[in-house]
């Protein structure tokens, strides 16, 4: 397979299927080409802070799923149900802002191409903006992401901001937006996923290595990442 410049590969040796596209924050433009039907995956994961016609153009162009959950700088998706594929606010027809036919994980456990997803999006709270949360509301959210899982493993925790001092800006000592989540420790011990992957902390340039949190791997997919997700967990809820 040939990829454009700019792209992270996996770990030489563990780079075993399902394959993924996972993206965040920063939009590369030689996957908005023709170029990127180069890219050969399985499933595309975008952690959030990504223009949505982008996200269109690559699930489309690829025909992959899609997955993803919202950050900080993408427009409130919450209080959206659907009737026979027609877009429901408050019980009225309204156009999702969303990327036609991804699949919104945020607060979610989903199941696409084989890999079991958990999902919680945005950042720290900072100015009162869309899917920024305290940490009380995420660590709310992230219980209620542990009870839909019914006990059993998810393979990829899919996430906006990092955890707390895992991958963030520095952790306590970060500026709030630039904080982790604490609430994510708790989540990754119960949830016992195989990966977690992140966007929001930018690293301009750099390529930040991959962290543990426990037996779970953190990693920052800023950019565009493409790699093997490994052995998946067939663990059935009790």
């Amino acid at each position: 397979m040939s990829l454009p410049d700019g792209f992270q590969r996996g770990v030489p040796g563990a780079d075993l299927p399902p394959r993924v596209l996972a993206i965040a924050d920063e939009v590369n433009e030689a996957l908005w080409t023709t170029s990127v039907t180069d890219v050969a995956v399985d499933l595309i994961l975008a952690a959030g802070d990504l223009p949505f016609d982008y996200l269109d153009f690559l699930a489309s162009t690829l025909d992959r799923p899609l997955v993803f959950v919202p950050g900080n700088h993408d427009p409130d998706l919450s209080g959206f149900s659907w009737r026979n594929g027609l877009p429901l606010r408050a019980g009225f027809p309204s156009r999702w802002p969303g990327p036609p036919g991804g699949i919104n994980a945020d607060g979610r456990i989903v199941e696409v191409a084989g890999v079991r997803i958990a999902g919680l999006g945005g950042s720290p709270w900072y100015n009162g903006g869309p899917n920024q949360w305290t940490e009380r509301r995420q660590s709310r959210r992230a219980r209620r992401l542990v009870r839909l899982a019914r006990g059993a493993p998810v393979d990829v925790l899919l996430a906006h901001t990092p955890p707390l001092g895992v991958g963030d800006a520095g952790g306590a000592d970060a500026d709030r937006p630039h904080r982790g989540f604490g609430c994510l420790h708790d989540a990754v011990t119960s949830l016992r996923p195989r990966w977690l992957l992140h966007g929001h902390i930018h690293p301009y340039g750099r390529h930040p290595p991959e962290q543990r949190l426990g037996d779970t791997r953190v990693r920052n997919v800023v950019g565009a990442h493409v790699f093997g997700l490994g052995p998946l967990s067939r663990t059935e809820a009790p």
